[in-house]
């Protein structure tokens, strides 16, 4: 039974479009072992990944806003958005479950975004049951919701535990950032705090490695903060160490630049993370887009820290991907 149940992963991994050019460092038999016995079902969950990851392959975009409650939620699937986003500055503000209100550096409850994609997938469902005792389900209420799981709220065991909790509640989609978890900061605070590029591919092996045990093929979102921050718990990564100005904090934090001439074909680039997301994100720096315009309109990858652009064939909708 055991070896039946691991052929079945290992030819999903080898023949589903899904994990072209996923590389994973785990095997299919230590995924069954974690997993245990039995396969449960993280129905909501698979069905609104599987929904995120077609949508993005096959229309120009994705809009979705942010919700922080369901009939909010229900609001914009009857607006005919196409995703729900469901930030962790939000949950901080006004809906974790420490009922206080916090600023967007992770101190509150780990659980509490999990909780909130549980409530708003419950509303959504409750909507669509509503329609269909009317004879009338014209919508498709059951939108996948792209959660924040922040800077996963502690190491490689806290990613992979909160990444099952997202999952259990019904998230189609997550992402985690590189910043150090107990030094977190909001994206206009100064003072962040990256960790080592290496541990931060750890805690996004963790959290695909927890997708895996639950079966689910989560889209996940590899953010990093290296674009805001200039400092560096460790130069241990060679990776990071041409970063790394020389100068110490009294904290012990070393201070990086970001350099972008890294993007530019003359300079030869570090090599990065190993694919695990395949997510795109827009360039918010209007400079940094228009020189990469000019590199190429082919589909060409530039390397800079921690950082992939992409440019697509047409040259418009420059993406930024992280390869992680």
């Amino acid at each position: 039974m055991n070896a039946q149940r691991i052929e079945k992963i290992k030819q999903d991994w080898a023949t589903n479009i899904r994990w072209t050019g996923i590389k994973r460092p785990y095997t299919a038999e230590e995924v069954l072992a974690l997993r245990g016995s039995y396969d449960i079902e993280y129905t909501i969950a698979k069905m609104g990944a599987e929904k995120l990851w077609h949508k993005l392959h096959h229309e120009p975009y994705v809009a979705g806003l942010g919700a922080l409650t369901g009939n909010q939620a229900i609001q914009e699937a009857m607006a005919g958005l196409n995703a729900i986003y469901l930030s962790g500055w939000q949950v901080a503000a006004d809906a974790n479950l420490n009922e206080d209100m916090f600023p967007d550096q992770s101190i509150y409850p780990a659980n509490s975004v999990p909780s909130v994609v549980r409530r708003i997938n419950n509303a959504l469902l409750r909507r669509d049951q509503i329609e269909s005792t009317r004879g009338k389900v014209n919508i498709d209420y059951m939108l996948p919701i792209v959660a924040d799981a922040e800077a996963g709220f502690g190491g490689n065991l806290n990613a992979y535990q909160l990444m099952k909790q997202m999952i259990e509640a019904g998230a189609s989609g997550v992402h985690f950032e590189d910043q150090l978890s107990s030094a977190k900061k909001c994206g206009h605070l100064g003072g962040k705090v990256l960790v080592p590029t290496q541990e931060a591919i750890d805690k996004l092996i963790a959290a695909r490695l927890a997708s895996d045990v639950c079966g689910v093929p989560t889209v996940l979102i590899a953010r990093t903060d290296a674009e805001a921050a200039d400092l560096l718990t460790s130069d241990a990564d060679s990776r990071d160490q041409e970063f790394v100005t020389g100068e110490r904090t009294s904290e012990g934090f070393f201070r990086v630049k970001m350099v972008w001439s890294n993007v530019f074909p003359e300079h030869t680039p570090m090599r990065l993370m190993q694919t695990l997301s395949g997510w795109k994100l827009p360039i918010r720096t209007l400079d940094l887009q228009k020189n990469l315009q000019k590199l190429s309109t082919k589909n060409i990858r530039v390397n800079c820290w921690r950082i992939i652009a992409l440019l697509p064939s047409t040259g418009q909708n420059i993406s930024m991907k992280s390869e992680c």
